[in-house]
């Protein structure tokens, strides 16, 4: 059986993107959040770091049906990771 995981982009509570691949799904993330003065940011373990590839990937290694906010001074997106099932 083959695991096939898709990351779901969120915006706005409205659902903007799905993807097959983190690295996409990152980029978009980081691209419509990316709208304020400072920097786009994740939570991990409770503690604001720079939202980037490496870290998300942290986050998510391993697990599914998971949620990470990134967010800006002026805005939040969200990826859900979740698998498909057959």
């Amino acid at each position: 059986m083959t695991k096939i995981y898709i990351y779901c982009l969120f915006s706005d509570n409205a659902l903007t993107g799905v993807y097959s691949s983190l690295k996409s799904a990152h980029r978009d993330a980081v691209k419509q959040c990316n709208t304020g003065r400072h920097g786009v940011f994740v939570l991990e373990e409770g503690m604001s770091v720079p939202a980037t590839l490496k870290a998300v990937k942290t986050l998510l290694t391993g697990e599914f049906d998971v949620k990470v906010d990134y967010f800006s001074d002026n805005k939040k997106v969200s990826v859900i990771k979740t698998k498909l099932k057959e």
